[in-house]
Order: C-alpha cells, then structure tokens, then sequence
C-alpha cells in the first residue's frame, strides 16, 4: 500500500511540473492532490521527519500558497516569480529527497 500511495505521489509531482504540456487546470488539480498526498505522506512517516523534512513540506507548502495568491490576485506578476522560482527550487530538493530515499524504496 504504501509503494502504491508513494507512485501516486510521484505521478502527481510529475504531472503537476509539467504544466506546458497538460494546462493550467490539470496542473492546479495535480498540485493540489499533490500537496495532499505530501502532507499524508508527511504524517505516514513524522517519527522518521527530521528537521530537513518539516523545511521542505514547509517549502511545498509555501509554493501552494504563493502560486494560490499568483492565480487571486493577476495585479502582481512577482507572485507568479516567486512561486516559479520556488517551483524550481522544490524541485531540486525533491530530487534530493527521492535520491536520497531511493534505496530504501527500491528495498521494501
């Protein structure tokens, strides 16, 4: 079950990035299932979360909400930069983390 609950994690976080291809409202379904998934997958493993873990949920979860704010309120474009640049930067510690936690997944 939770192999299964971490692809499905995976294939939001995968369809979430890729926003060129599939639009704006399936990246805003994704993201939003996504920050779901996360914040489950957050407290399936909290006695393993240490303070890296709670910095970059923290950071997932700021990228929601910045790109919530960039979509509310269009006067401001530099919430839309933010949320691309922190966009980017989950994406490269989210890379870290499943690098990081590949063989412990490939192992159960």
């Amino acid at each position: 079950m939770k192999k299964i609950f971490n692809i499905l994690l995976v294939v939001t976080f995968i369809v979430s990035i890729m926003v060129p291809l599939t639009g704006i409202k399936i990246h805003k379904i994704s993201s939003t299932l996504f920050l779901i998934f996360s914040l489950i997958h957050i407290v399936i493993n909290r006695k393993r979360l240490g303070l890296k873990g709670y910095l970059l949920s923290c950071l997932i979860l700021i990228t929601f909400i910045s790109g919530l704010f960039g979509m509310i309120i269009d006067e401001y474009s530099i919430l839309v930069v933010l949320h691309k640049v922190l966009s980017i930067v989950v994406v490269f510690f989210l890379a870290i983390h499943i690098f990081i936690h590949h063989k412990k997944l490939l192992k159960k």
